[in-house]
């Protein structure tokens, strides 16, 4: 699906913190997806183009992401991340979910989760934070960064200077194994909302210095409690999220099915969603539930 397509089908849901946007393509029961930080709904586009004829398919922008604008002060911890979802699936009107997520945006999921079982139809976790394990060791650099101050400057420049970069040397390039494919207008919209000015860049490293791993730990008795089809799905090349990680979702979460992805690395679902999808409609119908037609 072109990127132009998929804004199209942009719409607004208000929740506790402010507005959230998300796209609203397709019919039938609602799958929620949840990009992590850096990124916006448009890392799904792939994914939600190959099951919009099953799925009603909600891709959510989280605060400070793409067009969820945020205040100054606005909460941006994960529990204040994670109410989101749930702004968007009551805007929707959806009485449960099947609920995917990427990165962060699966730390989020785990606490949307615990949080709100009875909401879950199924739950879909690709490379992600576990385990109280926020943020990443790969990553805490750039948190460290940012509590120094020194981050906003950094990134802010590096949105400046994205045509000249080589794709390899781009922020967020180490998530693709093939980085020189994604265009440059993806990559500026995923950049823009927390880049684009030194405002907003040091409302990113607001949210940087936010991440708490005592609120991923949190979820972990709701996890071990749950109770739908659990799917985690993992790229064996992530350079951030081990898959022992990975291994932990699995032994946590009851019945929970594990499928490892060889050489895929953490933004598997944008470049491989041809993998993904098949997992994701093995795990929707786990339950015997009829493909919307």
């Amino acid at each position: 699906m072109q990127p132009a397509d998929f804004e199209a089908h942009r719409r607004t849901a208000r929740g506790p913190d402010g507005e959230v946007s998300y796209v609203d393509i397709g019919g039938g029961a609602v799958a929620v997806f949840v990009h992590g930080i850096g990124l916006n709904a448009r890392f799904w586009r792939n994914v939600v183009d190959a099951v919009r004829d099953e799925r009603r398919c909600i891709a959510i922008d989280l605060p400070l992401h793409g067009h969820s604008a945020a205040r100054p002060g606005q909460d941006l911890s994960l529990p204040a991340l994670a109410r989101a979802i749930e702004a968007v699936r009551a805007g929707v009107g959806a009485e449960a979910i099947d609920l995917v997520g990427n990165d962060t945006g699966g730390a989020l999921a785990q606490l949307y989760a615990a949080a709100h079982p009875e909401r879950l139809r199924s739950l879909a976790l690709t490379n992600c934070e576990a385990d109280g394990n926020i943020p990443a060791p790969a990553f805490q650099g750039a948190v460290d960064a940012a509590a120094r101050g020194e981050f906003a400057p950094r990134v802010h420049a590096a949105y400046r200077n994205l045509e000249e970069l080589e794709p390899g040397r781009r922020p967020l390039a180490h998530g693709w194994e093939h980085p020189e494919r994604v265009d440059i207008d993806t990559m500026r919209s995923y950049m823009a909302p927390l880049a684009g000015t030194l405002e907003a860049a040091r409302q990113f490293e607001r949210l940087l210095t936010s991440l708490d791993p005592a609120h991923l730990r949190a979820a972990e008795p709701g996890l071990r409690a749950l109770a739908v089809p659990t799917l985690i799905a993992w790229g064996t090349a992530d350079d951030h999220f081990d898959v022992a990680w990975a291994h932990w979702l699995r032994d946590t979460i009851p019945g929970a099915e594990l499928v490892e992805l060889p050489g895929a690395r953490l933004f598997f679902p944008d470049e491989r969603a041809d993998e993904l999808v098949p997992l994701l409609r093995k795990l929707w119908t786990a339950r015997g539930e009829p493909r919307a037609v």
